[in-house]
Parts: C-alpha cells; structure tokens; sequence
C-alpha cells in the first residue's frame, strides 16, 4: 500500500469515495489514515470519509479533510417523493457538517455556484444559485423587518474563464474581500469514474474546490489557503469520460463470459492479471492520443441537472435558515 499513488490516475476522480475504491482495489486493503463510515436510510446511502495523514492524502491523491457522499441510484426515476426525502437528508447532515466544522448559526454564508450556465453538464452551480434564498440585502438594508430564523446569505454565479476572461476564484476574491462572509459554499459539477453515480450523488467536502479538476483542467482554486475564508464544497457528477465507460464495459463482458461459459479465455483472462487502475490507465492510452477519450453525459441530462440542482438548493436553504423546516423541504424543492 505504501508504494501506491493514484495522483496518476487522478484526472476523472472528483469523488473521494471512488478515489478509495481506487486505492483499496486489488487486495490493497484499507487506506492508511482512511477512516470511513457507512449508513443507509431507505434507499439513501451516506458515506462519511476522513482523511487524516499525509500519507492517506498522498495515496488518494485529496486534500486531508472531511467528505460526506450521498448516493441515491433510485433518483434516475425522478421520484419526487425520493427526492424530498434526499432533500431532507441532506439539510440535516449539511447543518451537522457545518456544526462540526465549527460554522455558527450567526454566520455570513456566500454560495458561489461554477459553472457555465451555456452548458447543460457544467450548469449545476448556477442553478443551484437561482433557486438559493438569498437574505443579505434585507440585512445591510432593513435589519429590523428580518425575521427570526434567516441568515445573512448572498450567492453568485460567477461564470467561467472562457466567458468572463478572469479565473472564478479572482472574482470571488474580489467578492470576499468587499462583503467579508465567515464561509463560502462552492458548488460545482464533477466527473465520476462510474455511469450510476451521474446524476445520483452528492458530495460534500470541507477542502474547498478546483474548478475543473475533474476534466483536467488547471484553475486557482477556491480555497481557505487562497480566499482566507473557509470553504465547503458540494458537488455532483454529472459526466465521465469515455475511457471509464470502456473499463467498466470490459468488466461487464468479462463477468458475462464468466457467467455464461465459466471461463474467460484469451484477452479476457489476461485482463484478470491487470488490477483496475491499470486497466483504466491502458484504455487511456489508447484512446486518448486518438481524441476519443470523451466526455460523456446521458441523454436526460437536462431534467436530471434541473431535478438535483432543486434537492441541493433546498437542502442548503433548510441547513442555513432555521426558519425552513429541516423535517420537511418539500415546499422548497419545486
């Protein structure tokens, strides 16, 4: 385990929790400095995830801190009760996450949603930002007439670099330096290593964000370091790269073989001798140097970007103001 280092397999690997299945793979066993937490609630899976060593870090390739995923396959049938439950949930444990990272009630909160509201994938932020509930202006404006309950949030949908010609963090900075919040909410878009995680999970982490890491694209993060502001990221994949959809193709025809004729002969029985970050890399090889290496979403993308963005949106609305309901964001999901 020691020798292991999945920053080279890193690109594509937004989720802490793929990047530990990465690490445990191939009889490896639990990551050094991993600890990790498993509940489910009807449907509703939550993985709590604290990396806590330098070297946990290293070998999962993410920064030392805490990661909570939520992973709800069943909302691909856009339930609408499912997703007030997952609305529900996730107002509860965000409120917990906060309180454990030592965020107070009284707290100012900026909600900065990235993205490109042009492109359908990467329009989670933004979305996100047009259904929060937004208060400051009542509070640099009216003070006296807020009622109990509400906190001083702002948000912002900063645009990309390709829009606006300046880095999201640079506009933020320019933000934070003026309206000085006690904590910013990065949202974003992620990329997953596997297709049933798309558009079905949630992960929130209290190490900031670097947008566009998972499609390997470098940009100035956002940050405690670089804003001075702590920083809790959500994110949601919502695309994965073709060479992903080949490695787990290959496991499903090798299972199949394996099924149906009790063996897998030839190439498919070599395969047995390459563990499965190796594997991902050999498709990336190939198909990278010929540009087929793409990025991949479903084709329901435009209602699934819209339902999840409303269950983040709501969930972040009950966490930060008592006033919402915390039992019940029905109300606030459509």
């Amino acid at each position: 385990m020691s020798d292991l280092d999945l920053q080279r397999f890193n690109v594509g690997i937004d989720l802490a929790l793929e990047a530990k299945e990465l690490a445990e793979s191939g009889g490896n066993g639990p990551v050094p400095g991993v600890l990790s937490e498993v509940t489910d609630d009807d449907g509703i899976k939550i993985t709590r995830l604290d990396i806590t060593t330098e070297e946990g870090s290293r070998i999962m390739g993410k920064m030392i801190g805490h990661y909570v995923t939520f992973e709800v396959p069943e909302l691909r049938k856009q339930d609408t009760g499912l997703q007030d439950r997952v609305a529900t949930k996730l107002a509860q444990e965000f409120a917990g996450f906060l309180e454990r990272i030592g965020v107070g009630k009284a707290a100012n909160v900026l909600i900065v949603g990235l993205g490109n509201w042009n492109v359908t994938p990467d329009a989670l932020g933004p979305i996100v930002v047009e259904n929060t509930l937004v208060t400051r202006h009542f509070f640099e404006l009216m003070p006296n007439e807020v009622a109990p309950g509400y906190r001083n949030v702002s948000a912002i949908a900063p645009g990309v670099l390709g829009i606006t010609g300046i880095e999201s963090s640079d506009i933020v900075q320019g933000i934070v330096d003026r309206s000085k919040p006690d904590l910013i909410i990065a949202i974003d878009a992620l990329a997953s290593k596997a297709l049933e995680r798309v558009n079905t999970t949630i992960q929130i982490a209290d190490t900031g964000i670097h947008p566009g890491s998972g499609i390997g694209n470098k940009r100035r993060g956002l940050t405690k370091d670089i804003l001075g502001v702590p920083v809790v990221a959500i994110g949601v994949p919502t695309v994965l790269y073709a060479s992903t959809i080949v490695s787990n193709s290959i496991d499903l025809l090798r299972e199949h073989l394996m099924r149906h004729a009790g063996q897998a002969d030839g190439f498919m029985g070599l395969l047995d001798s390459i563990d499965e970050n190796e594997r991902l890399q050999l498709v990336r090889e190939a198909l990278g140097p010929l540009g087929h290496d793409l990025l991949v979403t479903p084709k329901e993308i435009d209602q699934f970007i819209e339902d999840i963005a409303n269950i983040v949106a709501s969930g972040l609305n009950a966490a930060l103001h008592e006033a919402v309901d915390k039992t019940n964001v029905a109300a606030y999901t459509h």
